[in-house]
């Protein structure tokens, strides 16, 4: 059987426009090989593969984008045929929150709602770790977006030595099969990685301690997460080839550039909602010549 018969909504990512998908495929993770294995520093987070040119055409094009984003998302709803998983992993300061605001920023709120992953809680330590990861993915219609997600558990544990690498590999054949399950009753899911350079990083920490309004944002533990940003990079290069499936690909997004990393993100979002072919549902034959008086 193919990917389109076992995954209904893997048809979501079968992109229409050769020029689309070619320049989305650059910016998909691929396994490597022995002699050469992924690595994520073939991807410059100072790139801009999307952009038509310049920073005000870009942010033009994001706010024209949101609003499109804005009614497919109204149609989505409506269809109801299909759920809608947006997933946004990254490095602190990578620019989740920004995303959210600036691609989702002018989305009704019918049908769309953000998770935002803590630390787990004493109550979800007890189950197993996709527990409340499952319990929050999205109904008939509705569209949710992760900030961070279930791939922290294949992260912060590996960084911090946690799991034995046996662990390792069985959590991210645990995910692949969770995401396929959900694909397979209806889930699209959209993974995306933020991409940033650590210098920026540095820029984007030294601006929350200098800016009153960002201030609460700042927590030592970004800086010790920074310290250990080249094990974190390597974390990264074993789960994204690792998950990279036809059912919930990963998208690579450089995002250096705030505005550029929106607009890439948009794009794939709205190409990915085009897809699905939605339709609003007919209407009641009895109520085809009701006039309101």
């Amino acid at each position: 059987m193919s990917d389109d018969v076992l995954h209904p909504a893997a048809r979501a990512f079968q992109v229409r426009d050769p020029a689309l998908a070619e320049r989305w495929s650059r910016w998909q993770p691929q396994a490597g090989s022995k002699s050469k294995p992924f690595s994520l520093a073939e991807f410059d987070p100072g790139k801009k593969p999307f952009s038509l040119g310049d920073k005000a055409t870009d942010k033009a094009a994001v706010q024209d984008l949101a609003a499109e984003l804005d009614g497919l998302q109204n149609l989505f709803y409506a269809d109801r045929r299909f759920k809608l998983l947006v997933l946004l992993q990254g490095t602190d300061t990578s620019g989740k929150d920004g995303t959210v605001r600036g691609v989702f920023g002018q989305t009704s709120p019918l049908g769309v709602r953000a998770v935002g992953w803590k630390a787990p809680t004493e109550t979800e330590r007890a189950h197993d770790y996709l527990w409340r990861i499952h319990a929050q993915v999205p109904a008939a219609g509705e569209t949710v977006v992760f900030n961070r997600s279930h791939y922290e558990d294949v992260l912060v544990p590996v960084v911090q030595g946690w799991i034995t690498p046996e662990q390792h590999a069985q959590r991210l054949a645990h995910i692949n099969d969770f995401e396929r399950m959900l694909a397979e009753t209806g889930t699209v899911i959209v993974k995306f990685m933020l991409h940033i350079g650590k210098d920026e990083q540095r820029e984007r920490l030294q601006a929350r301690l200098d800016d009153p309004a960002k201030h609460w944002k700042f927590e030592m533990g970004d800086i010790a997460a920074r310290k250990q940003w080249d094990d974190y990079q390597r974390a990264y290069e074993a789960l994204l080839p690792a998950t990279h499936t036809p059912w919930a690909p990963w998208t690579i997004v450089p995002a250096n550039s705030k505005t550029h990393r929106n607009l890439m993100i948009a794009t794939v979002l709205r190409a990915v909602l085009q897809n699905l072919d939605l339709r609003y549902p007919e209407g009641d034959p009895a109520l085809a010549h009701f006039k309101v008086e």
